[in-house]
């Protein structure tokens, strides 16, 4: 174990040491439903990595419902459940989303008989045409192109157990909003909130969205990486889109692969590498926990944030 500034950062070896015994059953088969694009992870990632984490969220939860039950009893009121808020956050292309349905999987398993929602910030961007209209289709992703204020108003309903809350649905295959379509959060115990940005601290905001947060995880890896598993899901993106006009990516995949991948690198480095380095990377030291990755996807490390 090493400490460094407000972290504690324990090797695989030595995280998997924490409670790696309460192992929880899952499938290589459930493994595979829940894997995004080229993300790779293992029933050995379960074990080492994600059955530790769980127990740590388990224990955060357990306080958090203590704390809930102590201020209800200091107000003289009676408890009103509110859900435990999870956020996932790291670069386009780094795993948030398998870290997230794995955590949500595993979550369900601990508590049976619990609501385990999950939720994704890529609803709350702007629609493609309002991007286009304000100028802002090149920095999709970037802060400026979520509708802040949206988001929030649905943290806060979500937060305070307002009853069923909808979110905007967006699809990568359309690489948009989709009309009409939203996600729900009915009543949740804990929901677990992924996104690119659920860290960071817009300007001129009064509330943050991570003030909503109880628990949070930051993915990190090396850009140079991150830039390799972007370009290979991009490539499995094409493979999967030629047939499909309606897709996206079909423009792309029905032309010239290289040209293709020649515009794929210009986005990482104009758009995805700048956002990172301006907007996402700043938050990573804002986590509860950070999941450092290496080649393949492997977790080598993990930082615990001391206080």
């Amino acid at each position: 174990m090493k400490s460094e500034m407000n972290y504690f950062t324990f090797s695989r070896a030595e995280w998997a040491t924490f409670h790696a015994h309460n192992f929880a059953s899952v499938t290589d088969a459930e493994l595979s439903s829940l894997r995004s694009l080229n993300d790779e992870v293992s029933l050995d990632d379960v074990k080492t990595i994600y059955s530790p984490l769980r127990h740590l969220i388990h224990i955060r939860y357990r306080d958090y419902l203590q704390a809930e039950f102590n201020l209800s009893q200091f107000l003289g009121v009676r408890q009103r459940p509110h859900p435990f808020i999870i956020g996932i956050a790291g670069s386009v292309a780094v795993g948030k989303s398998t870290t997230a349905r794995l955590l949500q999987l595993l979550l369900s398993r601990a508590y049976p008989d619990k609501r385990i929602q999950l939720i994704t910030t890529d609803g709350f961007l702007y629609p493609n045409a309002e991007l286009i209209k304000r100028g802002l289709l090149d920095r999709k992703g970037f802060p400026e192109s979520y509708d802040m204020n949206l988001l929030i108003h649905f943290l806060n309903n979500v937060k305070n157990n307002s009853g069923i809350v909808r979110a905007p649905k967006y699809s990568h295959q359309i690489y948009d909003v989709v009309p009409g379509e939203s996600d729900i959060i009915d009543h949740p115990d804990i929901v677990i909130v992924e996104g690119i940005n659920v860290l960071q601290l817009p300007s001129q905001e009064p509330i943050y969205i991570s003030d909503y947060f109880d628990f949070s995880v930051y993915i990190d890896a090396d850009p140079t990486l991150i830039e390799q598993w972007y370009l290979e899901r991009f490539g499995m993106l094409l493979d999967t889109a030629f047939t499909d006009p309606t897709n996206y990516y079909y423009r792309y995949a029905s032309g010239d692969r290289e040209a293709a991948f020649k515009m794929a690198r210009r986005v990482w480095r104009d758009v995805n590498l700048k956002n990172l380095n301006e907007y996402i990377l700043p938050t990573k030291n804002r986590a509860d926990v950070i999941l450092h990755k290496t080649a393949h996807h492997l977790i080598d490390e993990v930082g615990l944030r001391k206080f």
